[in-house]
């Protein structure tokens, strides 16, 4: 398995209206039944802030690629894009192998 960490920076005080859409537009369902292994969806308090940090679980690189290919095709997915990328400053995407003793090795 590997572990994709996508870090989204957003301008202050637009956190509450992100999670607001992600919920009433429909792409946190769409997302997760798409992507499928959500491990965390975080918001900072500590250290940068306004950011939400997010993990992944996929079973290999192609996977998450097909996934993420099927995501962008939804148009409920691209309507909400098209909403939240102005609430965005930034992001980035990490890609995580896991080490022999992961507890998520198995997953």
């Amino acid at each position: 398995m590997i572990v994709e960490q996508r870090t989204y920076d957003f301008h202050p005080g637009t956190i509450p209206k992100f999670m607001q859409l992600y919920e009433s537009t429909g792409a946190r369902d769409l997302q997760a039944r798409i992507l499928g292994n959500l491990l965390g969806y975080y918001v900072s308090e500590i250290g940068p802030l306004n950011q939400t940090v997010h993990l992944w679980g996929y079973a290999t690189l192609d996977d998450r690629t097909t996934r993420r290919a099927a995501l962008m095709k939804e148009q409920v997915w691209r309507d909400f894009l098209g909403q939240v990328v102005p609430m965005l400053q930034g992001q980035e995407s990490k890609i995580l192998l896991p080490t022999a003793f992961s507890p998520n090795l198995g997953q």
